[in-house]
């Protein structure tokens, strides 16, 4: 058998250890702040980890920030394909994005702390992020296409912001507008501010 397939069999499904957390909705302070950079690494961050993963894959998501659980910590997971359909599995602590080029593309964006709605936002096709897995040790992911949105978004969650901030004329009108239907629909407030 393959090594590489045996050691991926070995290794603990991410988020399998963790629980599920509600998730953070627009409107809520954590969410439209800048997050803090992680000081303390171990056991605690650890758990954060393994907490964001299972929150994510519960709401059907490709990426998750931690101030999306209420946590104002530099930290996101992800499980999301590019646009060649090669999955990308991962987390980074303290990222920076050091990269985001390419050509730019408007598509549709949704978030889980605005479920159920999305809007066509640009993105580049291209980012790069450097950080530190919650071990410490240093990682750089690349991403292009899908992926390469999907680190631009958690990386705007980071910075104290949600996709719907960067939606502009007549889209955002009708965004503001299915955000006010909803339950949560109080943070539209946030946005037209």
């Amino acid at each position: 058998m393959d090594r590489t397939l045996t050691a991926m069999r070995n290794r603990p499904i991410p988020g399998s250890s963790g629980v599920v957390r509600t998730m953070t909705l627009l409107g809520d302070p954590v969410l439209h702040a800048p997050c803090a950079p992680v000081t303390e690494f171990g056991p605690v961050l650890d758990g954060l980890v393994e907490s964001m993963f299972a929150t994510m894959y519960a709401a059907h998501g490709v990426g998750l920030a931690a101030n999306q659980v209420g946590v104002g910590l530099r930290v996101f997971v992800y499980d999301c394909p590019d646009d060649e359909d090669v999955r990308h599995l991962g987390h980074v602590v303290n990222p920076r994005l050091v990269e985001a080029d390419g050509d730019e593309f408007r598509g549709p964006e949704g978030c889980l702390s605005l479920p159920g709605l999305e809007a066509p936002v640009a993105r580049y096709d291209r980012a790069v992020v450097e950080g530190v897995r919650a071990d410490g040790t240093p990682v750089r992911i690349e991403g292009t296409g899908f992926f390469a949105r999907c680190l631009q978004h958690e990386m705007d969650h980071l910075e104290g912001r949600v996709y719907a901030e960067r939606v502009t004329g007549w889209r955002r009108s009708r965004l503001l507008k299915a955000v006010r239907k909803r339950p949560w629909g109080a943070g539209a407030a946030v946005l037209e501010s």
